[in-house]
């Protein structure tokens, strides 16, 4: 998978995160394991993307993260002091408020992907993980990942960010954040931090509820069709969101028909052909957070003009009614709390009136 840089007592508590995360399994245990979640007892066993099972003796102490996304949901949780490194750290200005702050003072042990030895060497008890959970799971699909049992020598947990590792491989598409949440109440759990995470997951709740109520009965064939322009994965060939990816949530939520919702998996590269023949309706500017708002304006504008003066797109229907939408990749394609914000924030310009 392609990571979107910027994953005895209480056994049962995280295993059903496998349902929400993955598309299997049965609601009720996903439920009971999140109800189990708050009290934070250990030890604690959570799932992989297959279900192969890792126990988590104690709470951990010290944490190294794969990348931003990871790390900012633990910054937000309020867990941050447990982070000692990270991979694919988030550039400065790039995380809102004080999260940024938080985050550039966190050990930065891979500007892309961690190097194994570095991981291992780290002193970490908790790896989290937001790359491919795949085959056995000792490694992550990113990378000279450690195996498993390198992991146990080294004393390291090893588990995942299941909205983001599992999303390709998901039996079917994601049109909610139901994963989200679940990751966000795992993660809480096992940070001691399960209040925190009620209160995010609530907020997410409260905001895609409202807009469910105001256009959710839209009927699909009055729904407008949007394309996500990923303007950094380059404009020779486009590379599209397909309906694993948490954007097809975000944008079904949204009230809108992902343009590329018929292609199974998280991201597939296509031609300009094939977006001239899906013709969308809206399309978003989605380029990544250059940490000020001037720099993100500059991109912006890059990625409009692109669009209006290239030959192949300048005839599109929405370029030509300027119908573009200039919400950051990161809150569209990465799986956070500010999902919820872009759900709301399409919505109301697709549905002028009806989403407040």
């Amino acid at each position: 998978m392609r990571s979107r840089v910027w994953g005895g007592t209480a056994a049962v508590v995280l295993a059903g995160l496998l349902a929400a995360g993955c598309g299997g399994g049965e609601k009720k245990t996903a439920d009971e394991s999140a109800g189990k979640a708050v009290s934070g007892d250990f030890p604690l066993t959570v799932t992989d993307c297959a279900g192969v099972r890792t126990t988590l003796s104690t709470a951990p102490r010290k944490i190294v993260t794969s990348n931003a996304s990871s790390l900012e949901l633990l910054l937000r949780l309020g867990a941050g002091d447990k982070v000692i490194g990270t991979g694919f750290p988030p550039g400065k200005g790039t995380l809102p408020g004080t999260l940024d702050a938080k985050a550039q003072k966190v050990k930065v042990l891979g500007r892309s992907v961690i190097p194994k030895e570095k991981l291992l060497g780290s002193g970490a008890d908790l790896y989290i993980d937001t790359f491919a959970s795949m085959g056995s799971m000792g490694g992550g699909g990113m990378g000279d990942a450690p195996t498993a049992e390198e992991f146990k020598a080294a004393g390291i947990d090893h588990i995942y960010l299941k909205s983001t590792a599992c999303a390709a491989q998901s039996k079917s598409p994601v049109t909610d954040l139901s994963a989200v949440e679940a990751d966000i109440t795992s993660l809480g759990a096992v940070t001691g931090t399960s209040a925190k995470a009620g209160q995010l997951v609530a907020a997410m709740k409260e905001k895609t509820d409202a807009v469910q109520k105001a256009v959710g009965g839209t009927a699909e064939s009055s729904r407008p069709t949007y394309f996500f322009f990923d303007y950094d994965a380059g404009t020779k060939q486009p590379t599209v969101v397909c309906n694993r990816q948490v954007a097809n949530a975000v944008i079904t939520l949204a009230g809108a028909r992902n343009a590329f919702a018929d292609c199974d998996g998280d991201y597939k590269q296509v031609g300009w052909e094939d977006v001239i023949a899906k013709n969308p309706d809206w399309i978003q500017l989605g380029v990544r957070n250059r940490g000020s708002r001037a720099a993100n304006q500059k991109a912006f504008d890059e990625a409009e003009r692109w669009l209006r003066s290239n030959a192949a797109t300048k005839g599109l229907k929405a370029v030509e009614a300027g119908h573009f939408l200039r919400i950051g990749s990161e809150r569209t394609t990465i799986a956070g709390v500010e999902n919820a914000d872009t759900v709301e924030t399409i919505a109301k310009n697709l549905y002028p009136g009806k989403v407040g």
